[in-house]
């Protein structure tokens, strides 16, 4: 990385993107690691090892970088979410699968979804970022719908419900998952929790018309060891 002695020449040699690059990057780590509150430009830029201006030429406010955190988060998870999609599952493996995706990067990194609750709590305390929850739940639908369609389409299953509406139930699900476990760490009760969303989720579907159907992978009941 460069060192910033020079800030002029320095920011000079750093595109834009990488600049914001570095930044959002350097944010999620100071909020997993002190906080919201702790999370000021200056804390920001002093973990990027950037001077002050380079926030101020990345993004036109906290706010701003905060949204574009929001993003980078949830489009890395629904990355993961679609990187398990193949054309042997059925939709209810899909979606289980998908759900395993996320609940390993939640247990690989358990502060990182700490701190996008911590984003939302605070959003919801200031009246400056009185938009930021509907926006950060806006993306977590959007991304959901993402993976259920590419899912849907791997599955050859078509949704009884518009996609937005089985987006929206399958984050409501992910966020009681992913408070619950962050809470007592419980992955037993977690596994429940994934295989009852995978059926519930897939009991909205159907396959389209002509496709023959996978094998069904439902599993089980879960025992606790």
């Amino acid at each position: 990385m460069t060192h910033f002695n020079e800030e002029g020449a320095s920011l000079a040699r750093v595109s834009s993107a990488d600049r914001r690059e570095a930044i959002i990057h350097a944010a999620l780590r100071v909020i997993q690691r002190e906080g919201v509150h702790g999370a000021t430009t200056r804390a920001i830029v002093a973990e990027a090892d950037m001077p002050l201006a380079s926030f101020h030429y990345a993004f036109r406010s906290r706010d701003e970088m905060i949204s574009e955190l929001i993003a980078f988060v949830v489009e890395n998870e629904g990355r993961a979410a679609i990187a398990t999609l193949n054309g042997d599952r059925d939709i209810r493996s899909a979606v289980r699968a998908g759900l395993q995706a996320y609940f390993d990067t939640l247990t690989a990194d358990p502060s990182r979804e700490q701190a996008m609750f911590e984003l939302l709590h605070y959003a919801l305390r200031t009246d400056e970022l009185s938009a930021l929850p509907r926006a950060q739940y806006r993306m977590y639908r959007r991304t959901a719908g993402e993976v259920l369609d590419a899912g849907a389409e791997v599955a050859g299953a078509t949704w009884r419900l518009p996609l937005d509406q089985v987006a929206s139930l399958l984050v409501t699900f992910i966020s009681g998952l992913t408070l619950a476990w962050l809470a007592d760490r419980d992955d037993d009760a977690a596994a429940l929790a994934m295989d009852f969303a995978a059926d519930s989720i897939a009991a909205l579907a159907e396959p389209r018309p002509g496709h023959v159907t996978a094998p069904s992978a439902t599993t089980a009941p879960h025992s606790p060891q």
